[in-house]
């Protein structure tokens, strides 16, 4: 390959996580794929395009999908975006199924989404009175802040939305939701709040004539654990590129597996009550314990120069490393530029050979030297990995956050966006 430094994305293990996810929910709930922030460091058009194309038995849909002018595919499978930007480059590079833009649009951009075919997301009383006073309206979902406090309408704003909906003759695709603490178990209560509150707002949109509305709550950590809140649609993000949203989801989700709480009985595992969205019960017990998530993303460099120094040696900026004996360094033409931060200096690893090597000194905003006098011939253009497996050692995104203090989620998204997708 002729780059320094490239990610690799895995197909197989991209349509094997959907698919696990698939089997979770009932066959009318639609399913989005979140792939906001470059679908979360791997790449938007790269993944998205595997999705698109993707085709499967659990795919057959046999819920209907509201309203849209613009030709849409694979109507069970949608994609969840932050902007209008990453929505438009979907379009420019023919993705046809559904986006809703999750994140804030401007009122300038509005018509655009409409030309389009992008469902945008409505939050605040200004964002409305923007959709009200466009031309061209785009298809738009309904945000209700149900106790994440972030983005949404109050649900004591609701009769207030419906009449100013009402009044401008006005219908949303969708009403939707965010839970604030689903991927941790220890804090149903919270959660099961959350869906109550919400379940009544969507009350009200029914009882005024918005039947058809798309509800949909359930991110990966809902999905997993609350069986109850999937609604019309679930939306998986970290969960499709082969990570659990947390460690807590992955012990409950365990605990839970083959168990199903009959609807309004309460599930013996929370031991708390379901909440009544009249699909609890319409599922047959399922046995997960099969369920399994694989990474998809690799991070690879090439070995870019090898040397040996003599004990007490200073590596990198600062002195902050001082090696203890002769040391063969190789030097990896990355640095936290491209992503790999720089909180693992002196603390992190990297693959070479199927054998692990420390990362001494400081990380470069270019540049990162590793100790590879363990590594048996190692050589420059030989592979480094960063993030995935070789052999029986393998690092994960996991790995990395706990060396640094952060989640998962920050590792995968700050890599470079500039750095070479290669789908494989």
């Amino acid at each position: 390959m002729d780059v320094r430094t490239w990610i690799e994305i895995d197909k197989k293990a991209l349509h094997h996580n959907v698919e696990q996810f698939l089997r979770l929910i009932p066959k009318k709930t639609r399913f989005m794929a979140v792939v906001k922030s470059n679908a979360y460091g791997h790449g938007l058009v790269h993944v998205a395009k595997q999705l698109a194309e993707f085709r499967s038995s659990s795919l057959e849909f046999r819920g209907s999908s509201p309203n849209s002018k613009f030709k849409i595919q694979n109507s069970r499978i949608w994609f969840g975006v932050d902007s209008i930007t990453e929505g438009l480059r979907l379009r420019k590079e023919g993705i046809k199924n559904h986006i809703l833009v999750l994140g804030y649009t401007l009122p300038s951009r509005l018509e655009e989404a409409a030309a389009a075919g992008i469902a945008v997301t409505v939050s605040s009383p200004e964002a409305l009175k923007a959709l009200v006073r466009v031309g061209k309206r785009p298809v738009f979902h309904i945000k209700i802040d149900t106790g994440m406090h972030r983005q949404g309408f109050l649900p004591t704003q609701a009769l207030d939305i419906i009449r100013q909906l009402k009044r401008n003759h006005l219908a949303p695709e969708g009403v939707f939701t965010h839970f604030a603490a689903a991927k941790d178990p220890a804090y149903p209560t919270y959660t099961l709040m959350q869906a109550e509150d919400f379940q009544r707002v969507v009350a009200a949109f029914r009882r005024t004539g918005y039947s058809r509305v798309i509800r949909h709550a359930a991110a990966s950590g809902g999905t997993l654990l609350f069986p109850e809140t999937h609604l019309d649609m679930v939306r998986i993000g970290i969960g499709i590129y082969g990570y659990w949203p947390s460690q807590e989801a992955k012990i409950g989700f365990t605990l839970l597996s083959s168990l199903r709480a009959p609807k309004g009985r309460g599930n013996p595992v929370r031991k708390t009550a379901t909440v009544d969205y009249g699909i609890a019960s319409s599922q047959p017990p399922r046995n997960d314990n099969a369920f399994e998530l694989e990474p998809v993303l690799s991070w690879k460099a090439i070995v870019s120069e090898v040397k040996e120094i003599s004990a007490g040696s200073y590596v990198g900026y600062d002195l902050t490393e001082r090696v203890s004996r002769k040391t063969i360094i190789a030097v990896l033409p990355i640095g936290y530029w491209h992503g790999y931060d720089r909180g693992l200096s002196g603390v992190g690893e990297v693959l070479i050979r199927r054998r692990r090597a420390k990362v001494l000194g400081r990380i470069s905003m270019d540049m990162t030297v590793v100790d590879a006098t363990n590594i048996p011939r190692v050589c420059v253009g030989d592979t480094a990995i960063l993030l995935g497996k070789d052999g029986e050692e393998e690092i994960l995104a996991d790995e990395l956050s706990l060396r640094i203090g952060t989640t998962p989620y920050e590792v995968l998204t700050r890599i470079n966006p500039l750095i070479r997708r290669v789908v494989i």
